[in-house]
Parts: structure tokens; sequence; C-alpha cells
């Protein structure tokens, strides 16, 4: 998996190194991941399928393991900031790799606007007072400064905010196994809501697959890692270490989560799906619930906020580095930062602050819908990548030190389970409308990205001809 003569790869030198740890890493591709899909969207998801969410949540998790370790082969085999951008670029072309860095980039600097948004929503009904879009302003020039200090910097922060977060997920845990176990003065439900209220899957499987979209779109973020392990000491390792780690705890985490949801409280109850955090904790009879989940629920999406606004700006300077950018998102400070791909990765955050003044209701909604499924399309092309790269390194006969399981069986089955939710999404007339956008949102990009390409060569070859 090395590099064509044609597609040049950025070198991570030792003098851009910003030392960050693995725990660092573990962390921020959690902060990523752990977000307003966990906390927000998984009410959503139960609201779409019912308890049968379950199943959409396993599925989810069966591509989640099967694209993170196919990255994790590419990963450990060349590190590099621009990560699966640039393995797309080596195994389909230069339009393929920009498309797909492209669309990160875009999918990120809307989730960042969509985090401080929802992290300005929820403590703007705990203090009306202080209005929604002053709270999104201050998020915004807050992390942006963060993000502009240092990476060691960066990491330290992520590494506590995520921790705080995750802490709050274990005690969710140890609160709903209680109360299920009858340890809580709160009468435990049972397993009744499993099946009554409609049965296990009430919306048939049409609300499994809408179910699917909004659970990927929750694991959404978690390829951040292979961006990030560029920046470590010891990439390659750390990679490999720190996939394993974020797999295994992503899966506890939000299947334990949301199992507990759907057997504690009916999957129609309407303070689930607003706020399922906040249900279960009341329905186990905890004072205050409400207003601690809402503080650490808004400083997981800070969190989440902080991590994407890494990846974003890190994703900007590997296409810079390319070529595929104005060269100024490549010039690093003597932290180690590209301070240009940062400011340019918050545009979109501050002009929502704009919105939050004029549309304080609306906006979150019409944030994620934008980009909804555009997670498929990510690793729908990685996985391509994966197959295409592994089969030259084959036929090379080199050796890799972290290797996709049961290759190409097993890629492929992640590519069939993928397709299937593209097929099952169209039977839903609002996933439609949302695979169609994020369809022509890929064929924008891809067009200009082609239109570019030819643009320079023809450029190149005029300059030789004179």
């Amino acid at each position: 998996m090395s590099p064509t003569p044609s597609t040049p790869c950025p070198d991570i030198k030792k003098s851009d190194a910003t030392h960050m740890k693995t725990r660092h890493l573990v962390m921020m591709a959690l902060g990523s991941a752990i977000g307003t899909g966990l906390f927000v969207g998984t009410g959503n998801a139960i609201a779409v399928a019912g308890p049968g969410v379950l199943i959409s949540f396993l599925v989810a998790c069966v591509i989640l393991v099967l694209v993170m370790r196919a990255m994790g082969e590419m990963a450990a085999a060349e590190p590099a900031r621009g990560a699966f951008s640039l393995y797309a670029e080596q195994a389909m072309g230069r339009t393929a790799g920009q498309t797909l860095g492209w669309l990160w980039w875009v999918q990120l600097v809307i989730v960042i606007a969509a985090e401080a948004t929802a992290a300005a929503q929820i403590l703007n009904e705990m203090w009306p007072v202080v209005p929604q879009w002053l709270m999104a302003l201050v998020f915004m020039v807050i992390f942006t400064a963060l993000n502009l200090i240092s990476v060691k910097a960066l990491g330290e922060s992520e590494f506590w905010f995520a921790l705080l977060k995750v802490g709050a997920v274990v005690v969710f845990l140890l609160v709903g196994a209680a109360l299920l176990l009858g340890l809580l003065p709160a009468p435990s439900p049972g397993l009744s809501n499993l099946t009554e209220h409609g049965g296990f899957i009430p919306n048939g499987f049409t609300g499994v697959a809408a179910a699917l979209l909004i659970v990927v779109f929750a694991f959404g973020g978690t390829e951040l890692v292979v961006v990030a392990a560029a920046e470590t000491e010891n990439p390659k390792e750390n990679v490999v270490r720190a996939i394993r780690t974020i797999v295994v705890r992503l899966l506890v985490f939000y299947i334990g989560a949301v199992t507990l949801m759907v057997i504690i409280l009916p999957w129609n109850d309407e303070t689930l799906s607003s706020s399922p955090f906040v249900a279960v904790l009341s329905a186990a009879g905890l004072p205050g619930a409400q207003a601690v989940m809402a503080i650490v629920i808004a400083l997981a999406l800070l969190s989440a906020l902080n991590a994407n606004l890494y990846g974003a700006s890190r994703m900007l300077y590997s296409l810079s580095s390319r070529g595929y950018a104005p060269a100024r998102y490549s010039k690093l400070s003597a932290q180690g930062v590209p301070r240009a791909a940062v400011v340019a990765s918050v545009i979109v955050g501050f002009l929502t602050v704009g919105a939050n003044y004029l549309w304080p209701e609306q906006l979150l909604g019409f944030l994620l819908n934008t980009i909804g499924s555009t997670v498929l399309v990510v690793w729908t092309l990685s996985l391509i990548s994966q197959i295409i790269l592994r089969r030259r390194s084959d036929r090379a006969g080199r050796q890799l030190s972290f290797r996709m399981w049961g290759y190409p069986y097993l890629s492929y089955l992640a590519l069939g389970l993928i397709a299937m939710i593209f097929v099952l999404g169209f039977s839903d007339p609002v996933v439609r409308t949302q695979l169609l956008l994020t369809g022509s949102l890929v064929l924008l990009i891809a067009v200009a990205c082609k239109l570019r390409t030819m643009q320079k060569a023809r450029t190149a070859s005029a300059s030789v001809d004179q």
C-alpha cells in the first residue's frame, strides 16, 4: 500500500509531530463519535424503529467493526493526515481521493455547526436569559482558539472532555442496570416494553432501515482515529491499539445504552424520543437528573465539536499539501498547527451563529439532514480502497502488520450491508430524499474536482509547450 508514482504522499516529519499519546488518540475518536448521535440521535432512531432499533444498531456495529478494521489495515501500512482520502487517491485516482477528502471536510464543518447549535439549544433551555445565538458564538470562539494553540494541548483537553462523557455513559449504564435488577426504589419495568406497544418491530423493516441511517450517522466520526494517528509518536502502532479500543468501547456504550432505553420505557414515550438519557434517569427516580444530564450532554457535544474541528483542519491540510486546496492551508505554525486550515473549517460554524438568531428552532434539523448519509459514502469508498490496495500488496508480496479479517469476503460483506441500507432507505420517502441529496452533493464535488484536475493538467501542458 504505497503511493503510486503520480500520487504524492505528504511526509510526516518529526518536526511536524506534536507527540499526541495513544490515550489522546482514543479519546479524540470517542469524542467525535459520542456526541449528538448518542445523546440526541438515539431517541430519534427509537421513535422510528421502536425496539427494533436494536437490529439497526447490530447491523451498524457489524459494518463499523469491518470498516474500522479495513481502515486500520491501510493506516497501519501508511499513516497520513489525509488517511482514507489519500488511500482512495492511491486506489482509484486523484478525482476519487479529492472527492472523498472534500466530502468528509464538508461533513465535519457542518457537524461542527450542528454541535455548537445543539449545545446552545440545551443550555438555553436551562438559562433562557442568555440567547442561543450568543452561546453558540462563545462556543465557536473558545474552541477555535483552543485548536489554534497546539495539537498537544488540544489532545490533552479533548482527553478530559471525552473522559467526562464516557464517565457519564458508564454511570447511565450502571443506573439503568440497577433499575432493571430492582436495586432502586423505582419499580423494575421488566422486559414487557420489548414486545408491547405494537411489537418488537412496530413500524416494520422500513422503520429499521430508516433508523439505520440515524445510527450510522451516530457512528460517524470514528474514522477520525486514522487521521489523528499521523500526529502521534508511533503512528503505526498507535492506530492499531486505538482502533481495537475504540470499537469495543463504542459497542458497549451504544448498544448497552440503547438496550436499556427500549427496555425501561415504551418506545413511543415522547420523553424518550426527545431526551432519551434524561427520560431513563427520571424513570429511575433520580432527583435533578434533567439538569445534570443537560450539562453533561452539552459538554459532550462541545467535545465532539472540538474533535471534529481537529479532523476537518487536518483533512484540509492534507488536501492542500497534495495540491487540491490553496497552499496556505498546508502551512504549519511552530507548534505544528495548520492555523489557516483551522480558520477555514470554522467559517460555517460562525455563519450559523447568525442563523441561530434568525431560525433558532429549525437550524439543527436542517444541518443534520444535509449530511445525514455522507458517512455511508465515506465508508463505501474506504472499503473499495482497501480491497484494491490489499490486492496490490498481496501481488507484491508485501507483509502487512495489521490485516483485514477474511479478505476479501468480509470487505465485500461490509459493502453488501451498506448497499442494503441504500436499497432499504429508498423505500422511505424521507430517507430517499436524504440519499438523493447526498448523491447530488457527491456528484457535485466529484465534477468540480475532475474539472479542476483537467484545468491543472491543461495549464501544466501549456507551460511545457512554452
